[in-house]
């Protein structure tokens, strides 16, 4: 996954703090739809700096993907699988599908939850500065930031 975020500060580690302004998935055009009232959340982080951008300046940043996907299969998979499995093994054994089915689904959220849980302790997704936006998305992401 790759975004556009602003350099804070270079750390001695040759890393920098980044901060990020995440943006709601609407448009932006608040007038146009009432005011939704989406607020900006501001995320600050660590990325590797192997192109030692300096502070002020506008990065491109990517991050691994793969761990995320991950995630999303467990979470989503999990407890489809053990509910269509739980539904046809109480259906063929003792016609119970429903509440078999059920349980597995219930199960496979229990079983979602703990893998997040053991995941967000043992592993933090790395990030790293991979050069600088181009022309278009730099105007349109300067052209919202009222933080500097």
């Amino acid at each position: 996954m790759e975004q556009i975020a602003r350099v804070q500060e270079c750390l001695p580690s040759g890393e920098a703090r980044l901060r990020l302004d995440r943006q709601s998935a609407c448009s932006g055009d608040c007038h146009q739809c009432a005011g939704c009232g989406a607020a900006r959340e501001t995320l600050l982080f660590t990325a590797r700096n192997p192109i030692g951008a300096r502070p002020g300046e506008l990065v491109t940043v990517k991050s691994s993907s793969g761990p995320v996907l991950l995630a999303a299969a467990v979470l989503y998979g999990v407890p489809v699988a053990l509910f269509f499995l739980g539904y046809l093994l109480g259906y063929l054994a003792w016609d119970q599908g429903p509440l078999l089915g059920g349980l597995g689904f219930i199960l496979g959220i229990v079983l979602a939850v703990a893998y997040d849980r053991l995941v967000a302790r043992k592993q933090k997704l790395i990030y790293t500065i991979t050069g600088y936006p181009a022309a278009g998305p730099l105007e349109t992401w300067e052209k919202g930031d009222n933080n500097d």
